[in-house]
């Protein structure tokens, strides 16, 4: 196993790696809309989607992957009418096949976030 680490997506809070890789696969933790600096995007779920994506592409591209190896993705919405605006944003980072996803109605997110997104991915 290796740990995945980069200064372009925020830096862990707890005891958790951003991503690891193991067995020519990468694991990347879920994502919330904060900018790399640690302050939060606030903005409707369109901007958190965004950067959230954003996120999970510097630390997919530090693990020596990208958005288009992922395999399967587990999406928590705060509210589920936030569905289609949701998938809007994130059908832009993502290309055909997509990959495998869960998508749910979370009670609450860190941060009271509107979103966080966790994926695979192949290296």
């Amino acid at each position: 196993m290796k740990k995945v680490h980069t200064d372009q997506a925020p830096q862990a809070v707890g005891p958790y790696s951003q991503a690891i890789v193991a067995g020519g696969m990468v694991f990347c933790s879920g994502q919330i809309p904060l900018r790399p600096d640690g302050t939060l995007e606030d903005g409707d779920i369109a901007a958190q989607t965004h950067q959230v994506m954003r996120n999970l592409k510097a630390v997919l591209e530090a693990a020596g992957s990208s958005l288009s190896k992922v395999v399967s993705a587990t999406c928590f919405l705060r509210d589920m009418n936030d569905f289609a605006a949701f998938n809007q944003v994130y059908s832009q980072y993502l290309s055909e096949p997509y990959p495998a996803r869960v998508t749910v109605q979370a009670a609450r997110l860190p941060r009271d976030v509107a979103v966080e997104v966790a994926c695979i991915a192949v290296i």
